[in-house]
């Protein structure tokens, strides 16, 4: 009952996915308290932490937050890159807008390659980043999930830009967090046939309660949060950020991934299950 009265769909069968995943993933112990079964037998999730705050931030408040112009300047040494990704930003705190101003409702033409349903922020968010690929001469081809072809915007131009303008859109209409997601090549690559690696920079905004967006600069990746703290735009929140080699969160990629990894390797390893509304929502 206390997982089903948090689900944000009155639909029943919505309510069962989510009771279906909890049961699969871990079961109430003898003290009534949450447990997974391993091969050491059943352990409490309290044991390594789920029960407890050690999955909280350990982030303390600062005198003082630089600004995202200002750690690009100081992080990119590149300055035509650094003023794309200024570029960049600026468009995501429109889609973050425009999210929290538009409707969602499906958009009035239908465009998708793949035949997916669009709705009309998907499209708005997707014009955008076109809009900047046309206005910006330093981007040379620019490739949309919405419609995967590699087009060329200016022929002396120094990036290949492809982009999921809204990922998530499918559980937008339920108020969860979507992101734009977003790679940038050199030219000298571009995209087709190019690596990860090739990649001269990454970006990924999360529009959730708070709208963030992570970046890779020269020196590592950085999280730039908008709007706090009483700024107009974009602060660096935090530096460096790195994920642990050691970590006590399993979290599948998605329910394949959990049924046949899940009992073999989280549970064998005491991690504590983390699941999206997203795979949740997949069933």
């Amino acid at each position: 009952k206390r997982y089903a009265s948090c689900w944000p769909r009155s639909r029943s069968h919505h309510m069962t996915c989510c009771l279906l995943t909890y049961l699969f993933s871990c079961r109430t112990s003898i003290t009534g308290r949450p447990a997974v079964a391993t091969s050491r037998g059943t352990v409490s999730l309290a044991d390594v932490g789920a029960a407890s705050t050690a999955f909280y931030t350990d982030e303390v408040r600062k005198e003082s937050y630089p600004s995202m112009a200002d750690v690009l300047d100081a992080k990119v040494a590149d300055p035509d890159l650094r003023r794309l990704m200024l570029t960049l930003f600026g468009a995501f705190a429109t889609v973050s807008a425009a999210l929290r101003a538009e409707l969602v409702v499906k958009a009035e033409e239908q465009k998708s390659v793949f035949g997916d349903v669009q709705l009309g922020v998907d499209v708005l968010a997707d014009q955008l980043l076109w809009d900047v690929c046309r206005s910006e001469p330093l981007i040379k081809t620019g490739s949309s999930e919405e419609a995967p072809d590699v087009r060329e915007m200016h022929a002396g131009g120094r990036f290949c830009l492809c982009w999921d303008p809204l990922d998530g859109s499918a559980i937008v209409d339920n108020n969860w967090a979507v992101g734009t997601i977003i790679g940038i090549w050199p030219a000298a690559t571009g995209v087709i046939g190019a690596t990860g690696r090739d990649q001269v920079a990454s970006m990924v905004a999360n529009y959730g309660p708070r709208t963030t967006a992570f970046a890779t600069l020269d020196d590592g990746v950085y999280e730039f949060t908008l709007g706090v703290g009483g700024a107009d735009g974009w602060l660096c929140s935090r530096e460096r950020v790195r994920i642990s080699p050691q970590s006590r969160i399993f979290s599948p990629a998605n329910l394949r991934t959990a049924r046949h990894e899940l009992p073999g390797y989280g549970a064998a390893r005491l991690l504590a299950l983390r699941t999206s509304p997203v795979e949740l929502s997949s069933l």
